[in-house]
């Protein structure tokens, strides 16, 4: 059975989590809103390429922007990384069931070669 589909794009959330400074970057705003300049403090890159990374990640819908006067804050979208959840348990799931099929799949095969 096929996971549920749900509104999330997985291809481009997959992409956006598959650059390591972006897994990062949502560990980061995972439970605490942060301006750009906090998050850019944690990485040796340039502020450009941490606010691409943080484009990257708000178009793949995993984190959120608000703006506070002239600071940006962002946080991670709690909405998507439930459906991102509910996906991958759907995945793991599924490799369950796949695993109990051949696992009794086996077992049958034994049982007829022993009685045959």
């Amino acid at each position: 059975m096929p996971p549920q589909r749900s509104g999330l794009d997985e291809d481009v959330v997959f992409r956006a989590l598959a650059e390591p400074r972006r897994r990062a970057i949502l560990s980061l705003v995972a439970s605490v809103e942060l301006p750009a300049g906090k998050i850019a403090e944690h990485f040796e890159v340039t502020r450009s390429a941490v606010s691409q990374h943080l484009q990257v990640l708000k178009d793949a819908g995993l984190i959120t922007e608000r703006r506070e006067g002239t600071r940006r804050l962002y946080r991670a979208s709690e909405g998507t990384l439930v459906e991102l959840r509910a996906v991958l348990e759907g995945l793991w799931r599924q490799s369950f069931e796949m695993a109990r099929d051949v696992l009794e799949a086996d077992s049958q095969d034994a049982g007829d070669a022993a009685a045959g």
